[in-house]
């Protein structure tokens, strides 16, 4: 027996895959393989939206900027971290949902705040530091990719209303040079991440990042 169904409308879907979408970018995993659930979750919004070529362009985009190669964005960031940091990619993909439209951050910068994050992020960077050190100088972030157990990697990110103004990502890692089991006893920072020119330029490395680099010649190009 075929039992009769009611369909949600285009704009219940839509408000559905935003929910979906919002939390596979903070929690990294719950939906599989990180690419993959992208993939699927933005490729589904932008038919539901009638603009399903902006993927394309936008991988184009990333790939110019150095965030897309072969094996993803993931595959792009490898390069600049000691181990594959998929929190680091999720940042990647939050930025163009905010882009989008689709990213709900959990707090908003106001233009003062912001300017001053911006301002003294990189500075800031020049010293080590540890999430408790981010969330203290800058407060709670507007995105936290990775979850809230302190012994695991994460990326605070910081967004204002104005799209216009890049967001800031801060890349913590707990691991070691050889395995993922979290070795501290709260993730290091070993980047600032903001702008929209090549990742060479948009990367700010503490010394912890830089001394746990991958040995690479494009590393004399960043910060």
């Amino acid at each position: 027996m075929t039992t009769e169904r009611t369909l949600a409308s285009s704009e219940a879907m839509h408000h559905h895959l935003v929910d979906e979408l919002n939390l596979a970018l903070r929690r990294v995993g719950m939906y599989g393989e990180l690419g993959t659930s992208m993939w699927f979750l933005m490729r589904q919004l932008l038919v539901l939206e009638q603009r399903p070529e902006v993927w394309d362009e936008q991988k184009d985009r990333w790939e110019r900027r150095g965030l897309w190669g072969p094996k993803g964005v993931e595959g792009a960031l490898a390069r600049y971290f000691p181990s594959h940091l998929t929190y680091a990619a999720s940042s990647v993909y939050t930025e163009f949902a905010r882009e989008e439209g689709w990213l709900r951050p959990d707090r908003v910068l106001d233009a003062e705040r912001y300017a001053e994050l911006r301002d003294t992020a990189g500075p800031w960077a020049a010293d080590d530091r540890t999430w408790t050190d981010v969330t203290a100088a800058f407060g709670p972030p507007s995105v936290q990719i990775g979850g809230s157990n302190p012994r695991y990697s994460k990326t605070l990110c910081y967004v204002t209303d104005d799209l216009t103004r890049p967001m800031v990502a801060f890349h913590l890692w707990n691991g070691t040079d050889q395995e993922e089991r979290p070795t501290h006893e709260t993730p290091l920072l070993l980047a600032v991440r903001s702008g929209e020119g090549p990742i060479t330029d948009t990367l700010t490395f503490t010394p912890q990042g830089r001394s746990r680099r991958p040995k690479d010649d494009d590393w004399n190009q960043c910060r």
